[in-house]
């Protein structure tokens, strides 16, 4: 897996906390500076920390069924992938009830936002990543796109968030058979 695989995957994974994010820009009417970044931090860090638990929990067992591994990354890219165009359609809107930004808030939220870090990060020892380069790249790219999605909500409202979970979907299940593709047919 390349860096232009890596980054896709880092942006798709950001797309829920980005929808978040947009949410979060929705609920305040002027988000003072930290209420910008306060997202972006809870997010990136456990965008990072989910993906490392992953990929740790992924080594134990990499060994054990490398020769069904394109299996699997393709199951779970397309299954967290499908998650998310299926969101994608929900008409659900979160509404979000007193200050948001409260620590136990904003801890229930990245959390839920990077569960699928965690269920990535289980494919990544396939790949012979460094993690520390990978996780700080999710975590990077998960930050900056949680700014942008409070900046987005403040102005444009909640007309992106179904569109950028579609669009984060398509990427993890297009990835998912393009690694199955290359590993049946490439190698």
């Amino acid at each position: 897996m390349g860096i232009f695989e890596l980054i896709l995957i880092s942006l798709s994974l950001s797309m829920d906390a980005f929808a978040v994010s947009v949410t979060l820009g929705l609920s305040v009417k002027n988000p003072k500076t930290s209420e910008v970044f306060i997202p972006a931090i809870y997010f990136g860090f456990f965008q990072a920390l989910m993906t490392s638990i992953g990929y740790f929990a992924g080594s134990l067992f990499a060994v054990r069924i490398q020769n069904l591994d394109h299996w699997i990354v393709f199951i779970l890219l397309s299954l967290i992938g499908g998650k998310m165009i299926w969101e994608s359609f929900s008409k659900d809107e979160q509404k979000l009830e007193g200050n948001p930004f409260q620590f136990i808030k904003m801890l229930i939220l990245a959390i839920a936002t990077s569960i699928d870090a965690l269920a990535v990060g289980l494919t990544l020892p396939f790949f012979n990543i460094n993690i520390l380069y990978a996780a700080l790249l999710i975590g990077f790219i998960t930050f900056f796109v949680s700014i942008l999605g409070v900046k987005i909500g403040k102005i444009f409202g909640i007309r992106f968030k179904s569109k950028a979970e579609f669009v984060g979907g398509l990427i993890l299940v297009a990835l998912g058979i393009k690694i199955l593709i290359e590993h049946l047919f490439l190698i």
